[in-house]
């Protein structure tokens, strides 16, 4: 079995990974398959920019783990090398404000962060567009997880405001592209109608990947993270079977780093089946770790409270949240509507005797797993 004979074992200052960056979910790689006629339709709408022009507005939607992110960093890369395009990623599980959306941009044309408290929103905007008509530049701005800024109720001000700069400050020159996983949001249908009348985007849809774009991609990860030998084919064939069921190539792509740091543990020098199945238990809630890493301290009180209160309705839950908070109902029943849509938990109505509806709150997931992911 590997692992057992001596030259077999990793010594002391060996490792299993050749460069085990390459397993970090925001690594841009350097081939980008299988999204090639995704990556056309953003560069068609992305090219008056490099004329000097506004872009055409771009909405991208898909499921998580399905290259959206990588796509516009590939092509933003692309801008910053070969242009004089000026392009800002902004991560709106992060910066889930106007303002934040905003400082952000600052931070990004100016190259440091504006003042923490001070400067009023209006001239936070003033400055950035000064400085756009000033440089003569066209800015594309990518606001990604656009639905964290629809859960604060925040996206329609941060559109109206980028997508009208060019009225307020006559020369600004902005574009936008907006990333949504939430395939549940219409981006469109849920902003307000002053935003929707101005805002008449090109939509790309990122599908999931099929088994063999997959096991594809992940064989490229491993044979750039991992020395020659770590994987073999059955335990990759198993990496991308499990990533296949889950739909999100991020939990292939952290099931690879786990398993390879299993072998490590083990001072092994080749990944085993038992390898990949049991850090296979903690990959598989990627996606729950990035939801709950965004949320706030009232927040993340609410999960928890949750989790003690797993299936109990909406009013003995938030007894409990009050108790631990001082929050009122209305912040309480916001917190609710954001994890129902961040798909944390699942809130459904249902009927009471006597007392109408209430909503039955229940975890997506299970409560220790949550409870972990919390810590």
């Amino acid at each position: 079995m590997p692992g057992d004979g001596d030259g077999d074992m990793l010594s002391w200052d060996e490792s299993v990974f050749r460069d085990e960056s390459v397993f970090e979910i925001d690594y841009v790689p350097e081939t980008f398959h299988h999204r090639e006629s995704q990556l056309e339709s953003l560069k068609y709408a992305l090219r008056p920019a490099v004329r000097g022009s506004r872009p055409l507005n771009t909405v991208v939607r898909g499921p998580p783990g399905t290259g959206k992110t990588t796509a516009v960093q590939k092509l933003f890369s692309e801008l910053r090398a070969r242009t004089e395009v000026r392009t800002v990623r902004v991560n709106c599980q992060v910066d889930s404000t106007r303002y934040a959306v905003f400082s952000r941009l600052f931070e990004g044309i100016f190259e440091y962060e504006p003042p923490s408290s001070g400067i009023s929103f209006k001239k936070l905007f003033g400055q950035i567009t000064d400085r756009l008509v000033e440089e003569d530049e066209v800015l594309v701005v990518a606001l990604d997880d656009v639905n964290y800024l629809f859960y604060e109720n925040e996206a329609s001000d941060a559109l109206y405001s980028l997508l009208r700069a060019h009225e307020a400050h006559s020369g600004a020159r902005i574009g936008v592209i907006v990333v949504s996983s939430d395939l549940s949001l219409d981006v469109i249908d849920d902003l307000d109608t002053r935003v929707q009348s101005v805002f008449r985007p090109e939509e790309v849809y990122f599908p999931v990947y099929g088994a063999t774009e997959i096991y594809d991609i992940l064989g490229e990860r491993a044979k750039r993270g991992f020395h020659e030998g770590v994987i073999g084919d059955a335990e990759l064939d198993r990496v991308a079977e499990l990533t296949a069921e889950s739909g999100d190539l991020r939990v292939g792509i952290d099931l690879l780093r786990r398993a390879g740091l299993n072998a490590e543990m083990r001072a092994s020098r080749t990944i085993t089946a038992e390898d990949v199945e049991s850090a296979y238990d903690k990959s598989k809630h990627v996606h729950l770790s990035r939801s709950l890493r965004g949320l706030s301290d009232s927040e993340r009180a609410l999960v928890r409270v949750l989790a003690a209160n797993d299936g109990e309705r909406a009013g003995p839950v938030y007894e409990a949240f009050h108790e631990e908070t001082d929050l009122g109902y209305t912040r309480y029943s916001e917190i609710i509507n954001k994890l129902d849509q961040l798909g944390v938990i699942d809130a459904e109505y249902a009927d009471v005797d006597g007392r109408g509806r209430s909503r039955e709150l229940t975890l997506a997931y299970d409560a220790d797993a949550v409870l972990d992911r919390l810590e």
